[in-house]
């Protein structure tokens, strides 16, 4: 097919923190040395923001670097953080852990709570105001080859206006070819491209397998004699079993807002275990309940988190382009932060790439040496050690040998301990465990998942081809049904994943149902299928959740 061409000197694919911050970076040093250079952003949500969502506490370290006036830009950080709780919960109690127990990593003076949602349409301003030009809607469907070169050359956009059977509709409108000197992938975790792109050149060779988490929102607007501005919870232990890797936030945002949530690793072993479901416990505990109570959901939302560290992260850089933000896996897993890590190696990208431009050379490498010699990988050297240890067997275990790798240590132990399976690996027969049985929503705190799904603004052009791809269609029953009794009805935050149950009288159902419209691209069953039977492609451009404040 003949497609049309757009040509730039760097396209940055995905509108998160990462990518923003990178392609304001490389405007800002091209002022600096006097050089024009042309940037492209492609954002696949129907706007800057539309599919970000975060905790989130900010750490405005990085914001500093890339602009040290963003208080009179007026940057939407506008709550800091004034009190820190840690709780380690019961079914019937909490027991508060002293702040000066506490590591460093879990304190957060100087830092912000805030929307990364709306961060990011902060950042968008002012990447505009710079010359960059921001196409949201559009989806980088693949990656473009020079073959001869074995070098990235840039993008092709998806088409539009193709049908359900792969037909084009009359509405069809082929995708544009972005052709760039470097292309910078900032996708968010398990990026579909990036993930292509560390298989292709096998970026992550000699690396552990990478691990991730999902982490499910809600944002709520409560009762002001409970609000406590600048209030910033976490908890870990109930509801989850003291042998799986998770905890909670409750953040007190501005305007009498709450924003809460629950981070469940996705290396469980146990195929009955459901995050959703276990969310809406969380929300049920006699010593959390009460701030929702007379209080209104305002919106939900879901994503994985990608929680590998700098054991599993990728080699940054392969010819024509590099990985940053969560494409590379630059989260803190201690610390629970990740969006200033993000802008860093965006900005840090971006000083690579005007560098070899200004030279006319083809070395990336910089962006390596640049990110080695950061305050950003000495940071995350000292987070190294926590994920696994919380992921050793038992809570306990975890936070003993995990607090005092970083409150005692600093993060500076002489070991670095190593994950050897990918979470997919891990989940056991559903024969291996009972099964575990959730309480009906009240429809107050606690809610199902389509009315969830709801609040998220999710939409899909309902005729185009499903999005969420099987390799083996006979997989779903003759595999996950029968050894695992399903997992995807669980795991899935959105109710995509539904078995269809046989006409007779067979409890065996008959095929694997998807619902695409529901998907709000957490991309948690293309990490967590034990099977890897699914993969997550891009749908078309604009399709998926408008979270308006996440």
């Amino acid at each position: 097919m003949s497609r049309d061409q757009m040509e730039y000197d760097v396209v940055i694919v995905g509108g998160g923190p990462a990518g923003l911050s990178a392609s304001i970076r490389i405007k800002q040093k091209a002022l600096e040395n006097g050089v024009d250079i042309s940037v492209a952003l492609l954002e696949k949500g129907s706007e800057i923001g539309a599919h970000i969502l975060s905790g989130a506490i900010m750490d405005p370290i990085a914001l500093n670097e890339l602009f040290p006036d963003w208080k009179e830009r007026k940057a939407p950080l506008n709550t800091p953080v004034t009190e820190d709780k840690f709780l380690f919960l019961t079914e019937d109690d909490s027991y508060r852990v002293p702040n000066w127990l506490l590591p460093s990593t879990l304190h957060n003076e100087g830092n912000y709570i805030i929307s990364l949602g709306n961060l990011c349409r902060w950042l968008a301003e002012q990447a505009e105001g710079l010359g960059v030009e921001i196409f949201p809607g559009f989806v980088a469907a693949d990656v473009l080859f020079d073959n001869e070169k074995e070098r990235v050359v840039g993008v092709v956009t998806g088409d539009m206006g193709v049908a359900k059977d792969g037909t084009q509709t009359g509405n069809y409108t082929p995708g544009i070819e972005l052709l760039a000197k470097y292309t910078l992938f900032s996708e968010g975790c398990r990026g579909h491209l990036g993930k292509k792109l560390i298989q292709h050149y096998g970026l992550d060779k000699g690396k552990d397998p990478q691990t991730y988490s999902i982490g499910i929102k809600e944002l709520w607007d409560i009762s002001p004699d409970k609000h406590r501005e600048g209030l910033a919870v976490h908890t870990a232990g109930w509801p989850l079993p003291t042998s799986e890797y998770g905890g909670s936030f409750l953040y007190h945002a501005e305007n009498n807002q709450v924003a809460v949530g629950l981070v469940v690793g996705l290396g469980y072993k146990n195929p009955h275990l459901s995050p959703f479901e276990e969310f809406q416990r969380f929300k049920q505990h006699p010593h959390i309940k009460g701030y929702f109570e007379g209080g209104r959901r305002v919106s939900y939302g879901a994503r994985a988190i990608v929680t590998g560290g700098i054991q599993a992260q990728p080699k940054l850089t392969f010819p024509g382009g590099c990985l940053i933000g969560d494409d590379a896996g630059f989260l803190n897993v201690p610390r629970i932060k990740g969006s200033h890590a993000a802008i860093k190696s965006g900005m840090l990208a971006a000083d690579s790439v005007i560098l070899s431009i200004i030279a006319k050379s083809d070395d990336l490498s910089g962006y390596t040496s640049k990110y080695e010699e950061s305050w950003l990988a000495d940071e995350l050297y000292r987070a190294r050690n926590f994920k696994p240890w919380m992921s050793k067997g038992s809570l306990l275990l975890g936070t003993l040998m995990g607090g005092f790798d970083q409150k005692v240590l600093a993060g500076k132990a002489p070991w670095t301990i190593h994950n050897q399976q990918a979470d997919h690996a891990k989940l056991k027969t559903a024969t291996d465990f009972e099964k575990i049985d959730y309480p009906k929503p009240d429809g107050k705190t606690s809610f199902d998942r389509l009315s969830s799904v709801f609040l998220s603004n999710t939409n899909h052009e309902e005729n185009q081809p499903c999005h969420l791809q099987l390799k083996d269609a006979e997989v779903p029953v003759a595999i996950n049904w029968r050894k695992y009794l399903s997992p995807e009805q669980r795991y899935c935050p959105a109710g995509v994943y539904e078995m269809v149950a046989s006409p007779d009288t067979s409890d065996e159902p008959i095929k694997l149902q998807i619902n695409a419209q529901n998907c709000l691209h957490c991309k948690t069953c293309d990490i967590k299928d034990p099977t890897q039977n699914i993969t997550w492609v891009p749908p078309e451009g604009g399709g998926g959740p408008n979270y308006p404040n996440m």
